[in-house]
């Protein structure tokens, strides 16, 4: 089966602008298994008062309740921005096989996240995960960019 990360990604980049337009952080994530979405999720903090209600965590809970199971085995995980460490470690947790990314922390020059990357958490579990990267990078970027509280998230925490 041919796997077009390409059009998944757009699909996270869509959900990311709904975002946006909820006054969100523009993130979008989607579960996919078998070649099909089973699982959606868009940032919802600001709109929910939630902060654990970041895209991969919505787009997993969204996933286990369509398919009545906790258990995401053979499923893939798209997402516009790398995960934080919280949805790393829920993705893990879902026994989700892939990750497939679009904007990196690095490439944003995130200051709040000093080293951190799903590599290195992975590396320091000693846990392991199928990734992909540089899927539609330059538009996750700049979905991402586009968020007016951008400046302030980029700073270190006081």
């Amino acid at each position: 089966m041919v796997v077009d990360h390409h059009h998944f990604m757009g699909i996270c980049l869509a959900e990311s602008k709904k975002a946006l337009d909820e006054g969100n952080v523009p993130v979008g994530s989607v579960v996919v298994q078998d070649g099909e979405v089973v699982g959606v999720g868009r940032n919802t903090v600001s709109s929910t008062t939630d902060p654990t209600a970041h895209a991969e965590v919505v787009a997993i809970r969204d996933a286990c309740l369509k398919l009545g199971t906790v258990d995401l085995s053979g499923s893939t995980l798209y997402t516009a921005m790398e995960p934080c460490p919280m949805c790393c470690w829920a993705i893990k947790a879902a026994r989700i096989d892939r990750l497939v990314l679009g904007a990196r922390h690095a490439g944003l020059k995130r200051l709040d996240y000093g080293d951190y990357s799903v590599e290195a958490l992975l590396a320091m579990t000693k846990q392991t995960l199928d990734i992909v990267t540089g899927v539609r990078v330059e538009e996750c970027e700049a979905m991402r960019r586009s968020w007016s509280g951008h400046a302030a998230s980029l700073q270190p925490p006081r």
